[in-house]
């Protein structure tokens, strides 16, 4: 006859679970204690191409050193190492 459908996510079967690790910290893996402002190629890693600092959930880095690392940026910003924003094209 008539079938009752069940709501997504209501009790509808089987579900995988996504279990997400965390990502480590690159500086405690190399047990870097200061991250110099002049090391402007380790630092564009950590920021877009649009220029713009990269957060701690997708960088993976832990609360410490993304601090360091956002006022090394900031500082590298300001002596003009590294760009506040992208280029127009």
């Amino acid at each position: 006859m008539y079938e009752r459908k069940a709501k997504p996510g209501k009790g509808s079967g089987p579900r995988e679970r996504k279990t997400m690790h965390r990502k480590e910290c690159k500086f405690c893996v190399e047990k870097v204690t200061v991250i110099n402002y002049k090391d402007d190629k380790r630092l564009r890693h950590f920021m877009t191409e649009r220029g713009k600092i990269v957060p701690r959930r997708i960088s993976g880095t832990c609360a410490r050193h993304q601090r360091l690392l956002t006022m090394a940026v900031k500082r590298a910003r300001h002596l003009a190492l590294l760009p506040f924003v992208a280029e127009y094209r």
